[in-house]
């Protein structure tokens, strides 16, 4: 499923090979997914009684959750993952933390639900960085845990052994990625995010870190009033953050952190559409890139999952911010389209622990076709074709979609989407008149 050879030279295509018949560009990586809230979307959008912020919509999930077992979750999982490679997704990184029964005990087999995110990226034909979350305690200070919480915990134990399990399992297979997911500075503290690295470390070195942080300025007042240090200066300060680490957010950073994390190499996973929609704020994207910064995109939320229309509402959102146009760009790369495209590719490869997001030989043949009739991209070629599928493309010029060498969506269809969508429906008629009541 890699590229061994590009040729460019005139009449050096090979007899019988395949045509692409559009631009083609590398398939996006998706760095931040929790995927059964697919089956939230929509669902959080009613003003509530008092004033609705992220820890509002928090209480919504944890409400609707209690209603997804492993069946549920497979098929929520599997529509989802269709529904990104139908939209230039190749590859996701599942930030998987809805691990235990609803009661808060584990199943039978503890790594089930894990189990059900592979069965389902496999169906679809995603390749998933899993990222099993470690959720020890609710809030600073080790805080317990919230009865709406009794999903994620795990003890530091019972998370290794997690890790042992799907290592066992699946180390070492195709299309198939493992990492550790610490849910965030409230979530687990210092000796034990030690401990689970250590736990990582003895099973792949090269493994993944992600974590949410700086999401919300109350975990920055949070962290203050713990730590006395800002979340990305505290972990900074206490861990080695290098290239191997993802940032997820990081919104709320005082210009000393944003150097700092520009300098470590970490990757920003950046959702804006999920930000947007919970009200988290906005990242410094420009001083993060001008600082030589590393950023992804993710689809969190599930509220969008298109990527350009997340790398549009990047740009947009510094836009506004600021009040000036055409921020996101190098003197290198002026194509504003192109600079976030080539930003994000090469971050959220890295933030995914694969070789993708470039078309080059030894990278896996993650590849998006562009449909040159649809009517944003005609008479376009090169940056301002890139410049226009970000930019100014109403619905979808993504025609044809390879992962590892596979076609999975041809003419913009994938195979299996009636199957799996007569599937969702049947879960979401339920689902949907649970979040009613």
């Amino acid at each position: 499923g890699t590229i061994t050879e590009l040729r460019r030279e005139p009449g050096s295509v090979p007899a019988g090979a395949e045509y692409a018949h559009g631009s083609v560009v590398p398939g996006m990586p998706n760095c931040h997914s929790h995927a059964f809230q697919r089956a939230m979307a929509g669902l959080t959008e009613r003003r509530g009684s008092g004033e609705d912020s992220f820890w509002s919509w928090r209480e919504t999930m944890y409400k609707l959750m209690q209603h997804i077992g492993p069946d549920e979750l497979q098929v929520i999982a599997e529509q989802l993952y269709v529904e990104m490679l139908k939209l230039g997704y190749t590859s996701v990184g599942e930030f998987h933390y809805l691990h235990h029964d609803s009661d808060g005990r584990p199943y039978a087999d503890p790594a089930e639900m894990s189990h059900r995110l592979i069965a389902a990226a496999r169906g679809a034909g995603m390749h998933i960085t899993l990222l099993p979350v470690l959720y020890c305690h609710s809030d600073f200070g080790a805080a317990a845990p919230l009865p709406g919480q009794r999903r994620f915990v795990h003890s530091a134990e019972g998370y290794q052994t997690l890790q042992e399990t799907l290592h066992r399992d699946y180390g070492g297979q195709a299309n198939i990625r493992l990492g550790a997911a610490p849910h965030s500075l409230r979530a687990v503290s210092k000796p034990i995010l030690q401990d689970a690295i250590s736990g990582l470390d003895s099973l792949d070195k090269a493994a993944p870190i992600h974590i949410h942080i700086a999401e919300q300025e109350l975990e920055v007042e949070g962290s203050l009033a713990c730590h006395g240090k800002r979340p990305v200066a505290w972990l900074q300060d206490n861990f080695e953050v290098d290239s191997r680490w993802c940032l997820v957010h990081a919104t709320h950073m005082d210009a000393a952190e944003c150097r700092a994390m520009a300098a470590s190499g970490a990757v920003a996973g950046l959702c804006p559409t999920t930000e947007a929609n919970l009200g988290d704020g906005i990242f410094p994207a420009v001083e993060f890139l001008d600082a030589g910064g590393n950023i992804a995109i993710g689809s969190d939320s599930q509220v969008c999952l298109d990527p350009a229309q997340e790398l549009r509402l990047l740009e947009y959102g510094q836009r506004l911010s600021r009040r000036r146009r055409t921020l996101l760009a190098s003197p290198s790369q002026p194509s504003v389209g192109e600079f976030l495209l080539r930003q994000s590719l090469s971050g959220g490869a890295r933030a995914l622990g694969i070789n993708a997001g470039v078309i080059a030989p030894g990278a896996r043949a993650d590849l998006v076709v562009l449909d040159g009739q649809h009517p944003g991209l005609y008479g376009k070629r090169g940056s301002t074709l890139l410049d226009s599928w970000v930019f100014a493309c109403n619905g979808t010029p993504v025609k044809d979609v390879m992962v590892a060498g596979e076609w999975r969506v041809q003419q913009g269809v994938h195979a299996h989407e009636e199957s799996v969508a007569g599937r969702f429906r049947t879960v979401m008629d339920v689902l949907a008149q649970v979040a009613a009541r």
